[in-house]
């Protein structure tokens, strides 16, 4: 294989991985949406809950979209916005049993938790692997 066909097979795979990585930051920012509107919800909430979905969900609304839409503009993914969204769906997967808030908030919450914590980190570690040029395995 020449030289040109593999430096062309590297820059696809790079925009691949750099759309993956930009839908999955889309996803996670809507997922910091649910979390927000959740609040609004669920009636059965504690204020403390309550609150907690507000903020926190804001938050992995606005930073998510924030990796998103630089994405979208052609620059990489911010590796340190995308390790705090993941710390942020650490703290909802705990969130609930720190409260002992029982209910379908409980649920939502955990759920949510999930997939921000999975998703975000997934971003931090492949937008790092993709910074020191180390081939991503997605």
């Amino acid at each position: 294989m020449s030289e040109s066909e593999t430096e062309r097979r590297r820059t696809t795979e790079q925009t691949t991985a750099d759309s993956n990585l930009k839908w999955l930051s889309g996803f996670v920012s809507l997922v910091g949406a649910w979390i927000f509107v959740s609040a609004f919800v669920y009636d059965t909430m504690s204020t403390v809950s309550y609150w907690n979905n507000v903020i926190v969900g804001l938050a992995i609304f606005l930073i998510a979209g924030y990796n998103y839409y630089r994405m979208t503009n052609g620059y990489e993914v911010s590796v340190g916005s995308a390790g705090f969204v993941a710390l942020l769906g650490l703290w909802m997967i705990l969130v609930p049993f720190v409260i002992a808030d029982i209910g379908a908030a409980f649920w939502s919450d955990v759920i949510s938790g999930i997939v921000v914590a999975g998703i975000a980190g997934y971003n931090a570690y492949a937008g790092r692997e993709m910074r020191t040029g180390a081939p991503t395995r997605a």
